[in-house]
């Protein structure tokens, strides 16, 4: 599954979608939120500084850019030729730590995942002073009424101590693993016109657990990475399989399905990602997917087949959907899998026609009527798909604790 065809990633633009284990969580200082750090008499200076610059974001982001690669020439080879979709996504990532809150640690481990992941685009640390000052003379310059003292001072101890996590985070992966793995395509098979199944041969293993993405980079497009579901559990062999659908006017995934073939070599970023299973647990299991969105399910599903003990026997519903009957690219091997594990049930779902053997309907239709009780249930897909589908389980009392999913914070 691609999770994206933009960069959305702080400093290079790619939001990885991560929430790793965290020693260290950021405090909140007033339990509500970071930017109430400098609040004067109710006020959130970091609150008034986005509300100022949101109607000037394209503007203010332009000047940015623009003023970081006059400053520090060298940054500009992190990012990808065509900056459009960047600067959106760039301060959404800005938007989000300035004014989320890290009550349950999430923004800790955001700017954890993130300074992990900076770590395949060459980012050092001293272009992080770049972006300081580069961010600093934006705001001067969009936003003078409301770049005052309290906000200045709230920006400098944000950037500082988000800096500092990303940094040492970056720092303690750089210990164990490289800042990215070279990958030899061992098999491309077509499923459809716009879809093909890509086998991945890792120079050396890269580790992940089931339900997570890596980065991908092809040579035809340098710079730009994509985020794509592993659809196979981790087995001997280090094989990673990923399911591409060609996005129209997407570089990458067109590059994917259309343009690479057996013998080529990838470059692979590191595995991140929330929704992951745990293996320990013997509830039963929901998983609910659209499209492509079922490569992280089927990494899941093999998992859990594969678990020792009371572990492994655990029913698991798969409703599988897409639009048309024509889209269930990877119904056979589904069926395969059934054959191999008796508590697995795979339920085809077809939204815009009927046809043999399916459901009529589309995901959060059937995540309303499906049997949820005592379930870890999975989602994935587009993220309308996921967003609908998530709210239609808890207006019908799922668990909020039992519902997993990966879904862009913004």
């Amino acid at each position: 599954m691609e999770q994206a065809e933009g960069n959305t990633e702080i400093a290079t633009g790619n939001w990885e979608r991560q929430q790793p284990t965290r020693e260290d969580p950021l405090p909140s200082r007033s339990g509500t939120s970071w930017s109430d750090v400098a609040a004067d008499h109710g006020r959130d200076p970091l609150a008034e500084l986005f509300a100022a610059i949101d109607p000037v974001s394209h503007a203010a982001m332009t000047y940015f850019y623009g003023h970081l690669f006059a400053i520090e020439p060298s940054a500009r080879a992190i990012f990808p030729p065509a900056m459009d979709a960047q600067r959106i996504r760039f301060y959404q990532a800005l938007r989000r730590i300035a004014l989320s809150s890290d009550n349950d640690g999430q923004l800790t481990a955001y700017l954890e995942g993130l300074g992990r992941a900076h770590r395949k685009f060459g980012v050092q640390k001293e272009h992080f002073d770049a972006f300081h000052q580069a961010l600093a003379a934006t705001w001067q310059r969009y936003a003078p009424e409301v770049w005052t003292g309290a906000a200045s001072a709230a920006w400098e101890d944000l950037f500082g101590r988000a800096v500092q996590i990303m940094i040492t985070a970056a720092e303690r992966d750089a210990e164990q693993a490289p800042p990215w793995w070279l990958a030899e395509i061992v098999g491309h098979e077509a499923r459809s016109a716009d879809l093909a199944v890509l086998t991945l041969q890792p120079c050396q293993p890269v580790p992940y657990l089931p339900g997570q993405h890596v980065a991908i980079q092809t040579p035809r497009w340098p710079r730009l990475w994509r985020n794509y579901s592993i659809a196979n559990a981790p087995n001997e062999d280090g094989t990673l399989t990923i399911h591409v659908r060609a996005v129209p006017g997407g570089l990458v995934s067109a590059t994917l399905v259309h343009h690479v073939a057996v013998g080529d070599t990838l470059l692979l970023g590191a595995a991140a990602g929330a929704m992951t299973v745990d293996l320990s647990s013997q509830r039963d299991i929901l998983c609910l997917a659209g499209g492509t969105g079922l490569a992280p399910l089927k990494a899941i599903i093999e998992a859990v087949t594969g678990a020792p003990g009371a572990a492994r026997r655990r029913e698991i519903v798969l409703y599988y959907g897409a639009r048309h009957e024509s889209g269930l690219y990877d119904l056979p091997d589904l069926h395969r899998l059934e054959t191999v594990y008796p508590w697995l049930q795979v339920i085809p779902v077809v939204s815009e026609e009927a046809a043999p053997d399916t459901i009529y309907g589309t995901i959060p239709c059937v995540a309303a009527r499906a049997t949820r009780k005592n379930r870890d249930i999975y989602v994935s897909g587009p993220d309308e798909m996921i967003a609908r589908t998530v709210a239609e389980l808890k207006n019908r009392g799922a668990p909020e604790e039992l519902i997993h999913y990966d879904c862009p914070p913004f």
